[in-house]
């Protein structure tokens, strides 16, 4: 014979929600790095249930391939026509006939529940060997909500829905927050016991509460230190509220450990990203999914962090990162994009308007700005200058670039994969690099400048330019400068073309 379970937990997930107006079921909708659903199962996880049952209805198989990722080991079971929770709730035990001690039932939208409060609740149920106990909260506003009715000594008399209560019930502020314990066995036989006698026409499961007091039983309330623990959503506006209290939960106790958020109401961490002490978090600053951001790193201003991971005394200013990886005492902006698999190595720099993909960029590389890094590795102490593309795709396959440790890229220049870089070369600025620079070399691809003396007087007469130009000529001649022949050009040769002049630099800094 199996084992029989000692704890199991049960999760009310089948409903539509049809007030938030989604074709996503209810439980789906994200709050800061959980679904509704993974904030209730992250709660329920500490109990250490033998059995965990998720009864599922709309969007079944939605919910069952969420399931698949984020709780495995959690049992989906259909709820095919939702006919209340204590229909539900029956559904579900029947899929685990074994189980036997405490059940856990909680509704699957209230995401602000600490693991915490659901502890304490299954610890004052089995200390009182209770054949029930129902989670209440005091709260400002009880409408729409469940009311627990009390007897004059203070004891559980019954739970009434807001629909099916008296005037004088719906005048109390004590309210049912969804969440229970029970006794398996006690529960089994009430649960056999429930009618459809009441507005809705569907089973309660808060009927279970008054067969238990009418037969007897001992029932027990036990009421959550903070009332916004419990609260749930049927609507997106109800729903952004959550997500608000959410957020400045999160962001104190990040602050309580040790982290600057200059701006908390702007601030949007989600629980599954990690803040290491005296890391200063600016304004407007996002930081989502498994993201970690190390000790005295700098992460904002208007920055959104996905994924990735910011190494100590770091920078990262007004940015959009997802999937990459940044150094230690790197610095990233302002608006630069990096994208996924994305490295940037110790003390290395990614400037403004520059974008990076699936590259390497060595430590203490520069990449300055308003360049496009894709499929490359960048050497420590390389220098790319502005408007640098590598070209990494031929419209089939990507390919790789190599630039090599201390060279130097001209501005204005595309490294046409694949192709490499050797160390300690030069790439003169303007070029188009198709074969392989060696180490220590010069690599160019300009093609001669030629000077047409005289051709904006006759191309372009009676403009602003030729205007100038004639002035400038003018001035020329009369200070005794050279001034050049109709026609004549002036080349530079080779040795010179890339080298740094009055003219322009190869790269930036």
């Amino acid at each position: 014979m199996p084992q029989p379970h000692l704890r199991t937990v049960v999760v009310l997930a089948a409903g539509e929600g049809k007030r938030m107006k989604s074709a996503l079921p209810k439980v789906l909708h994200p709050l800061l790095g959980r679904t509704l659903l993974g904030h209730v199962l992250t709660a329920a996880a500490p109990l250490a249930a033998d059995r965990t049952v998720v009864v599922v209805g709309h969007g079944a198989e939605q919910v069952r391939a969420h399931l698949t990722e984020i709780a495995p080991d959690a049992t989906p079971v259909l709820q095919a026509q939702q006919l209340g929770t204590g229909h539900a709730v029956r559904i579900a035990l029947e899929a685990v006939p074994e189980a036997a001690g405490t059940v856990v039932v909680i509704n699957g939208d209230v995401p602000l529940l600490r693991a915490e409060t659901v502890a304490a609740l299954v610890a004052a149920h089995e200390g009182e060997g209770a054949a029930a106990t129902v989670l209440a909260a005091e709260v400002p506003d009880p409408t729409g909500l469940g009311r627990i009715v009390r007897d004059a000594a203070g004891r559980l008399e019954q739970i009434v829905e807001e629909r099916d209560a008296t005037p004088a019930q719906r005048a109390l502020r004590e309210i049912n927050a969804g969440i229970y314990a029970f006794d398996a066995v006690r529960l089994r036989d009430a649960l056999g016991k429930l009618s459809t006698d009441n507005d809705q026409g569907e089973e309660y499961l808060t009927d279970v509460f008054g067969l238990l007091v009418s037969a007897g039983e001992p029932v027990g309330v036990h009421v959550a230190a903070d009332h916004v623990e419990t609260l749930g959503c049927n609507d997106r506006v109800e729903l952004a509220g959550l997500r608000r209290l959410l957020r400045d939960r999160v962001n104190e106790a990040w602050m309580r450990t040790g982290v600057s958020i200059l701006d908390p109401a702007t601030t949007w961490i989600d629980v599954t990203a990690t803040v290491e002490r005296d890391a200063v978090i600016d304004q407007n600053t996002q930081l989502r999914g498994t993201t970690v951001v190390g000790a005295q790193a700098v992460v904002g201003p208007d920055v959104t962090l996905i994924d990735t991971v910011v190494g100590a005394a770091a920078t990262v200013l007004r940015s959009h990162a997802v999937g990459a990886e940044v150094g230690p005492g790197a610095s990233v902006g302002p608006y630069a994009y990096l994208r996924p698999a994305a490295r940037l190595a110790e003390k290395s720099k990614v400037g403004t308007f520059v974008e990076v993909k699936n590259s390497e960029v060595g430590p203490g590389a520069k990449v300055p700005h308003l360049s496009y890094v894709g499929d490359a590795t960048i050497g420590a102490k390389a220098n790319i200058g502005a408007a640098t593309i590598f070209v990494n795709y031929d419209g089939v396959n990507k390919h790789r670039t190599v630039v090599g440790e201390a060279a130097f890229i001209g501005c204005d220049t595309s490294l046409i994969a694949p192709v490499e870089v050797g160390a300690g070369a030069y790439v003169a600025a303007g070029s188009a690099i198709s074969q392989d620079v060696p180490p220590g070399a010069l690599g160019v691809t300009r093609a001669p400048q030629r000077s047409i003396e005289g051709w904006v007087a006759r191309k372009r007469a009676g403009t602003v330019s030729a205007a100038a130009a004639e002035r400038a000529l003018a001035e020329g001649a009369s200070a005794g400068g050279p001034v050049a022949r109709e026609g004549e050009a002036i080349h530079g040769d080779a040795e010179t073309v890339g080298r740094p002049s009055a003219a322009g630099d190869t790269a930036t800094e």
